[in-house]
């Protein structure tokens, strides 16, 4: 067994950065001058499968966006810290509120302003296309870019380590006695 996947077997909280990781990291600005962000959907459902299997989502960000919101407000995640840089300060306030350590977190980041959680938490991750310095210190990489599936991914990393993965899927299969 690879140690990340070990790792990961104890994982109580995924913690995402956004830019880069839940979306593709560039910044859309419309004439209006109004900014807009572009999700993945099956990242969106990587997270709800990992909440239906009792694996708490947060998001730490160092942009604030109303669209942030409202995307976390979507998926249900409910740990919301943004206009952050200062990440694993951010991330070390909010354990003690949900009774956890830095030893039960899995962090996903793809830049320098991650790095210092990602070193500091049980599992770090970063997507394929992170940023090469911060990879050399992930325990684990995507094969998917940020916002492009590497949420999802990361996931189902997860969910497979603590042998979960085929729970979560199983909700989404025709029943016998309903075919």
């Amino acid at each position: 067994m690879s140690l990340a996947l070990e790792k990961a077997r104890q994982v109580r909280l995924l913690v995402l950065d956004v830019d880069g990781v839940l979306s593709d990291g560039g910044l859309h600005y419309a004439n209006s001058g109004e900014e807009t962000k572009t999700f993945c959907t099956p990242d969106g459902l990587g997270i709800k499968m990992l909440q239906g299997q009792g694996i708490g989502v947060a998001i730490i960000t160092g942009r604030s966006s109303q669209i942030v919101e409202r995307r976390a407000r979507e998926l249900g995640i409910e740990q919301l810290i943004q206009g952050r840089d200062d990440k694993l300060t951010a991330l070390r306030e909010m354990l003690p509120e949900l009774g956890l350590t830095a030893d039960d977190v899995a962090y996903m980041g793809d830049d320098l302003p991650d790095l210092a959680a990602i070193q500091a938490c049980a599992l770090g991750m970063t997507p394929a296309d992170g940023d090469e310095f911060v990879a050399n210190f992930a325990d684990w990489r995507s094969q998917r870019p940020g916002g492009r599936g590497a949420v999802r991914e990361a996931c189902e990393f997860i969910l497979n380590a603590q042998d979960k993965l085929d729970v979560a899927r199983a909700n989404f299969l025709l029943a016998e006695d309903q075919a």
